[in-house]
Parts: structure tokens; C-alpha cells; sequence
């Protein structure tokens, strides 16, 4: 649970400096330099009226009252962490992938970077599509946990940062928007029927960080700990009865 926090990989399958920091509830950054902090901080407070405007929009979508996401994930409350990526060129890297193929925890992930490319999305067809995303676009992804809330409604992307042909160093801030880390996070009966059984388990957001261990919540997805097995399906079935 470092609030900050930083460290530098140069492998096969990954190659990026990072620096960590939460910033919701609270704020951490380093101190310096102070227009760092300042600027981070001012992008992150409309990031959070972005998260609000979203979760509404979602949950009129989806046929209910425009707070029940908000509720449901607890986003006043929300855990929300900002990661800063510095991507060598390819020429320095020891590998073509900047970071591995994953899927992000939380409600969604935000993307800003000071270069186009990098970025690619795993479509339906098992194809890598490289996302145009040019300076001064904020890119927005589907995290694990909205995909939970709603059985498998919407979808967590996988997606992947490559250095193929990166002739300079790409800098990105991804910032994962998450509930509350005591949220308990589970399949809706809304979105259950004997059509769509629940497709996940239920777990405190915290603890589905825990499963992957804190320090690489961007690398892994927390998604195959809460599928749940057709075992399970019967047992909970069972119990319903």
C-alpha cells in the first residue's frame, strides 16, 4: 500500500521506468518539482469529474438512475492510482514490448502519453490493433471491475504497450479509476437470469488487488480470480434455492 512509489525494468517482456502514486481520497506526489505536482494534480481532479460524468452515462445506459454506479462503487471513496511510464527507444530496449499484454483493474483506466503509437488492443477476431492516440487525447479504457458489476455486460479490453520502431521515448500516465477498497464487488441481480448466470465471484476490491500484489495491479488482470468454475455455478445455485 506505498503511496509512492518507483522502479525501473529492462527485460523481454517489459521495459519501462515507473512511478506510482495514489491520488484518491487523498493526493501523493512528490514534493518536487512543485509544477509537477501542480499540473498532475489539477489534470487528476477533472479527471475524477470525467469518472462521475461516465458512471453516469453508464447507468442511464443501462436503465438505471443516474448514481447507481457512483453508489455501487462507492466513487467519492474511490482508490484511484496514477502510474507514470517512461518507454525507452526500441534501439535501448532489451525486448520489443514495452508492457505485456493485460487487462486493468477498477471501474475504467484513463490514458494520456506525449507521442502516437505504442498502443495496441486485442480485438474480437484475436487481432492486435494499434490505437491512434494523438498528443493531447485522453484515451479511456473498460477496467475489470465494471465488467464484474455487470456479468460480463461490458467488457475489460486487453491491450499492450509494444516499442517496435520507437525511435524516442514515449512518456504515458495511466490512471486507474477504481471503487472504494472496501467496495464488495460482484455481479448485480439486474444483470442475472437463468439466460446469463453469474459469470464472476464477489470480492472487496482490495482484496483483488491483493491477489495480484500491489505493485503490479497494471500487469495482470484480476479478472480469472473471480470467473467463476460451473462447480461454483452449481453450488451457488444450490444455495439459492
Amino acid at each position: 500500500m506505498d503511496r509512492i512509489r518507483w522502479y525501473l525494468r529492462s527485460d523481454a517482456g517489459e521495459n519501462r521506468e515507473n512511478l506510482k502514486i495514489v491520488t484518491h481520497p487523498e493526493y501523493h506526489c512528490p514534493s518536487k518539482p512543485d509544477i509537477c505536482k501542480d499540473a498532475i494534480g489539477q489534470y487528476l481532479k477533472g479527471m475524477h469529474e470525467v469518472e462521475l460524468g461516465l458512471a453516469k452515462a453508464i447507468s442511464t445506459i443501462l436503465g438505471h438512475e443516474e448514481t447507481y454506479i457512483e453508489k455501487e462503487f462507492k466513487l467519492e471513496a474511490g482508490f484511484d492510482m496514477a502510474i507514470l511510464n517512461l518507454y525507452p527507444p526500441s534501439l535501448q530496449s532489451k525486448g520489443s514490448i514495452g508492457l505485456a499484454e493485460h487487462t486493468d483493474p477498477g471501474f475504467f483506466v484513463s490514458l494520456i502519453q506525449n507521442v502516437n503509437g505504442g498502443l495496441q488492443i486485442l480485438s474480437h477476431k484475436g487481432n492486435w490493433i494499434t490505437v491512434h492516440l494523438p498528443r493531447n487525447t485522453i484515451f479511456i479504457g473498460i477496467g475489470d471491475h465494471l465488467e464484474i458489476l455487470t456479468n460480463g455486460k461490458y467488457k475489460s479490453h486487453i491491450h499492450q504497450v509494444i516499442l517496435n520502431n520507437n525511435k524516442v521515448k514515449r512518456i504515458s500516465m495511466a490512471t486507474l479509476h477504481g471503487p472504494s477498497l472496501d467496495t464488495f464487488v460482484a455481479p448485480t441481480p439486474e444483470f442475472i437470469d437463468e439466460s446469463h448466470p453469474p459469470n464472476y465471484r464477489g470480492m472487496t476490491y482490495k482484496k483483488s488487488l491483493k491477489f495480484n500484489g500491489f505493485d503490479e495491479i497494471d500487469v495482470q488482470s484480476s479478472l480469472f480470480q473471480f470467473r467463476m468454475s460451473l462447480f461454483a455455478f452449481e453450488c451457488f445455485c444450490d444455495k439459492s434455492k
